[in-house]
Formats: structure tokens, sequence, C-alpha cells
């Protein structure tokens, strides 16, 4: 009787809802537990996570500087046996003056005078003079002063991307930016320039000895046509560049003939050219002075060695050509160390004007 009783007790309280209730205690019980334990995991990830994040700034941070100097040595590379150190200063305020050209005439290769189209005289009929116009007084024009500093010009040659323009403005003087035309290797070379106010073209010319080419490269055996369409590009990918310098080019611009089909073609678009000076044989002085175009030349090479000292030194002589001439042009790099170098050497240039090129 007494087992009757207590299976009566037990099956009263053995129901399907106190089941199902007791189920649903124990799912929650165990859920409760799950989620303390979710939470103590979650908290180790959100740890494990923040630890990944700062390993993979660090892993960028150091992908960019090793790009950074795989970029630098590859350039380093491509000029180290072709830019040579050119010790004989030059006086860049010598020479010839563009002469103003009747746009009409056709463009024509050849070494005689371009045809001269006959202009007709028109009679015109005499002006009439308004007193009042005579007697109203027009306001006097201040005449700009130009300061009379020795100038330097320093260039940053082989410049293809935003963050090595970042790294020139931070220098903290004026120094110009000489672009490397687009190619798959720097596809927005163009397109960053174009932001900018001032900019010069590097144009690769054809040199001696030459592993690291660069697409598009001039060659002395170019014709005419060739090189037209090439500066002709170049002039609508750099609406504002107004000078040119030469990248690599020890062969090319110690040919005469091919100077003279390339200073041709600047003339017609009104280009000045800057020689980079990569062999003591260049002609393009005398092409200029044929052609009746304005050449510049470098007179030292800043960063032949990767070494902030030697950087230094080359900038001390720029200042002293300058002093001596009343100007000079520096050429360097993108390196790392060129950046800096020039960026801790502002006590170097007292007495000075850091110029753009159009100011030489």
């Amino acid at each position: 009787m007494p087992n009757r009783k207590n299976k009566r007790k037990i099956s009263r309280y053995v129901t399907l809802p106190n089941i199902i209730l007791s189920f649903i205690i124990i799912i929650l019980a165990v859920f409760g537990g799950y989620l303390t334990i979710s939470k103590n995991d979650l908290q180790k990830q959100t740890e494990q996570f923040k630890k990944e994040i700062t390993k993979l700034k660090q892993q960028q941070s150091k992908f960019l500087k090793e790009q950074e100097e795989q970029v630098a040595k590859y350039f380093e590379e491509k000029t180290k046996d072709l830019e040579i150190e050119y010790a004989h200063p030059i006086d860049n305020t010598e020479y010839v003056q563009i002469k103003k050209k009747d746009n009409t005439v056709e463009f024509i290769y050849d070494d005689s005078e371009l045809p001269v189209k006959d202009i007709k005289t028109e009679i015109t009929k005499p002006r009439v003079i308004d007193e009042a116009v005579i007697k109203k007084e027009t306001p006097k024009k201040e005449k700009s002063v130009e300061s009379k500093l020795p100038k330097l010009a320093i260039i940053i040659d082989d410049v293809t991307n935003s963050r090595q323009i970042n790294k020139i403005q931070n220098i903290g003087y004026t120094v110009n930016m000489s672009f490397l035309p687009p190619t798959p290797r720097h596809k927005n070379s163009a397109k960053v320039a174009q932001k900018l106010d001032n900019y010069m073209i590097h144009l690769p010319l054809q040199a001696s000895s030459f592993k690291y080419e660069e697409e598009n490269t001039l060659y002395i055996n170019d014709s005419i046509g060739r090189i037209q369409r090439r500066i002709d590009t170049l002039s609508r990918l750099y609406p504002k560049a107004k000078y040119i310098n030469n990248h690599t080019g020890s062969k090319f611009t110690a040919d005469k003939e091919a100077m003279d089909r390339l200073f041709s073609v600047l003339k017609k678009y009104d280009y000045i050219f800057i020689d980079s000076k990569t062999t003591a044989k260049s002609v393009a002085k005398e092409s200029g002075k044929k052609h009746g175009l304005r050449v510049l030349s470098r007179n030292i090479f800043l960063d032949n060695k990767k070494d902030k000292e030697y950087i230094q030194g080359q900038l001390e002589k720029a200042v002293k050509i300058a002093k001596k001439y009343g100007s000079a042009i520096a050429i360097g790099h993108p390196y790392g160390i060129t950046f800096q170098a020039l960026k801790d050497s502002k006590h170097l240039l007292e007495g000075l004007e850091m110029v753009y090129v159009d100011k030489l």
C-alpha cells in the first residue's frame, strides 16, 4: 500500500507540463553556463583580436618600409653607373631666348629654316584718339622686387606616387619634382602630378649600358615622328609642365642628330630642357643654341651614395656653386635617406633662395 501511495505522489508530479518545465530549466541552466563561458571566451578572443590588429599594423609598416627600400634600390641600380659627378660648375644664366613663332607655320623637321609665309600688309584707318582717355590717369604698376640672393633649385627625379610627393612637401622648403611617365609599374604618376601647380617631366632617353629601362624610352634612331608622338602624349599627361629633364640618356644626349630631332620637337611645344648630365659628352647645350632653346644643366648629384653625410656634403658643394655663379641645380632621388638629409639641412641653405626651376 505505501508503495502505491508513493507512486501516486510521484505520478502527480511527473506530468507532461512538469517534464517540459524541468527540461526548459535544464536548458536555461546549460545555456546560462554556456553564456558565462562564451563571455570569457569572447573577452579572450577580443584581446587576441587586438593583438592580431597590432601585429598586422606592425607588419604593414614593415612592408611599406621594405617596399620603399626596394623602390629606392631599384632606382639606385638604374642610375649608379650612369650619373657622372660633373665637377665643372655650369653657368645656368647663359641661354638663347626662345623666339615667338607664328603658330600657323606647319611643323617640318629640316636642317634649313622653316618656310616663311607671305604676309599681306593691311591698310588701316587712322586711329581716333580720345582726349578724355589721355587725361585719365592710369594707376602705376608696382614693380615686383626680385630677390638678389643666389638661387638653388633642388630636383627630385623619379617621382611616381603621392607618398613621395608628401615626403617632398614635408622637407620644409621649395623642392622641384620630376615625374616619370606612367607605366604598368607606376600607373598613376601623371594623375598625382596634375594635382600640383609646379612639376617637371622626367623623360627616359637611351643609355649607353642599361638593364632597368623604362617603357617608351626614346632611342637615338627614333624618327622625328615617333619623338613627336611621345612628346605630344606627355604634353597631354602633364599639361602644366614647362620643363623636361632626361632620365638616364648617356647615349642619347651625346648624339647630335638625336638631340637635334628631340629639340626640334621640344621647340614646337615650348619646353625648356634641363640636362641631367648623365654623361660629360652631352651635346645638349650646343643643340639648344642651334634650335634657339633654353637649356639648363645639372651641377651636382646629391645621392650617388645613400649616406646622410655624403648627401649633405654634396648639398654644400651646390650651395658654393650657387653663391659663386648666382644659381645652381642639384638632383636627388626619392630615397628615404635623401628626404631626411634635406629636411635636416636647412642650416646649410642660409643666404640662398630655394626656388622652382622657372625662377632660374
